[in-house]
């Protein structure tokens, strides 16, 4: 049987493009014929996807960044590309998911202490799997590659190379600063057998002329023999966050979308409270796509004076981010404003009448606790969770009036809520709506071109604005993160 050959994309340290890269990879191999694959033996992100499970039976969860370097190398994703995935949940736990099925919350300790090895001897049999059917595997690593203090349980660094025989291509990012000691750093803290396998070097986030940059490339490359194979400029082509880098501080303002071309005052502000736990923000990323359309995520305790709609987000634990919200006097706040507001999945939640068997969910006592009360919905909490991509019929209402017709994405939640009253309803026995206030279950409803029209059409009239003539999307994100890497020599790597 032949096996596949693998890279490793691993970084000098988080957030420096290691998923683009693979995405761009993806792309560009198989747009040239070739049978890829990616592949993330352990993930840490609250931005995940529900997808078909490596065994046949149901769904499970991976990490965001797979199902995006899925779709890239045209393939359906499946568990086997994130085998591993830890959702952070608070006070140092993580809930853990193996081979897509949630086994338990676990604190980081009793993690490597009681499950490691499980985790490791799901990624190795994923990796076998994906290495039988495919020509090329692009796996992607986690964080800096060099952290010697975790050398001896690296399982989507060290360990992947290690088992999955991989090449490793080095990612480092120039707009941090000292891009040379951070590649020469992690070069010389890397084990002898892994620094053996680093086959090249990517810098990213290039801003300016590169041929400033020649003199050190050269330094570099005389000093440690690896060769650079290539400098990437500041680019970003639109694909999901894989993790929560990219947003604020819980007390902090941060804005997506707001270098469009479009003047202030023909834009509209779409507030997203930044709850503590937030989960699957990657839901508003195609809203701020949107030429016009601003994106700011906001402390809880705003007033929201400046904003002309509110989206609510998922959340890793609705009880706990409700009291926080309460506390922040975000209820009250909800309660007075006048614009459109949609809740996703937590977010549906916490907009109905109350929240009950809350223990199950919270950490704290109350077995019912109040939520918004802008939606008469009841949600009770149960041990169970719903993993599964959906297939739903639109029946446009509220703010997303308008919108009839067929939409996909996903549910992955705990809890089962109920009507309390007869309102109008988006979906199908799914979701709810109250004149200008939504809420539903369904992630990724905003991929959906209908609903995300309809519902910044509703922002724009609700804040008596003209909405701007723009040219439109400008390509597919997977195709122009391929345009991205498409400039780097990928001679070294075999390909």
């Amino acid at each position: 049987m032949t096996r596949a050959r693998t890279l490793l994309v691993a970084g000098t340290a988080s957030h420096v493009g290691k998923s683009t890269v693979a995405a761009g990879l993806c792309r560009l191999l198989a747009d040239r014929g070739i049978d890829v694959a990616p592949f993330k033996a352990q993930n840490m992100s609250n931005n995940a996807r529900a997808v078909a499970r490596a065994n046949g039976e149901g769904f499970g969860e991976i990490g965001i960044a797979q199902y995006v370097q899925a779709r890239a190398a045209h393939i359906p994703a499946t568990t086997d590309h994130n085998p591993a995935l830890l959702k952070p949940r608070g006070e140092g736990e993580s809930q853990l998911v193996i081979d897509g099925e949630a086994v338990g919350h676990f604190a980081a300790g009793d993690y490597y202490e009681t499950h490691w090895d499980d985790a490791r001897r799901a990624a190795v049999a994923a990796h076998e799997r994906l290495a039988a059917d495919h020509d090329v595997i692009i796996a992607e690593g986690a964080g800096s590659i060099a952290e010697i203090n975790l050398q001896h349980r690296d399982l989507a660094n060290l360990e992947t190379a290690r088992f999955a025989d991989a090449d490793v291509l080095l990612v480092a990012d120039i707009e941090r600063g000292g891009v040379f000691a951070s590649l020469v750093g992690t070069l010389e803290l890397l084990p002898d057998d892994v620094r053996d396998r680093v086959v090249g070097c990517v810098i990213t986030k290039f801003r300016g002329d590169v041929s400033l940059l020649k003199s050190g490339l050269e330094t570099f490359e005389e000093r440690t023999g690896v060769p650079i194979l290539g400098v990437l400029p500041y680019d970003d082509p639109g694909l999901p966050e894989e993790d929560s880098v990219s947003l604020p501080a819980s007390g902090e303002t941060t804005v997506w979308g707001a270098d469009d071309g479009v003047l202030e005052a023909q834009s509209v502000t779409i507030a997203v409270p930044r709850f503590p736990r937030a989960s699957n923000v990657t839901d508003v990323e195609p809203l701020s796509r949107v030429p016009g359309v601003r994106v700011r995520f906001v402390p809880l305790d705003t007033r929201l004076r400046e904003a002309d709609a509110v989206v609510l987000t998922g959340t890793k634990n609705t009880v706990d981010d409700a009291l926080a919200s309460r506390d922040a006097g975000l209820y009250e706040t909800l309660r007075a404003f006048d614009g459109p507001i949609v809740g996703l999945c937590g977010g549906y939640q916490l907009l109905g009448e109350r929240l009950t068997n809350a223990a199950v969910e919270g950490t704290g006592e109350e077995d019912a606790m109040p939520g918004v009360g802008l939606l008469p919905v009841e949600t009770r909490f149960s041990p169970a969770k719903t993993v599964e991509p959906v297939d739903r019929e639109l029946r446009g209402c509220g703010p997303l009036a308008g919108a009839d017709g067929a939409v996909s994405g996903y549910e992955i939640h705990m809890g089962d809520t109920r009507l309390l009253d007869d309102i109008d309803r988006p979906f199908l026995a799914g979701g709810a709506a109250v004149d200008g206030i939504i809420g539903t279950y369904l992630h990724g409803l905003f991929e959906n071109r209908s609903p995300r029209e309809a519902f910044v059409d509703s922002v724009y009239e609700s804040a008596e604005r003209v909405r701007p003539e723009t040219g439109g999307e400008n390509g597919s994100p997977y195709d122009r993160a391929a345009a991205l890497v498409s400039e780097l020599d990928l001679d070294p790597l075999g390909f």
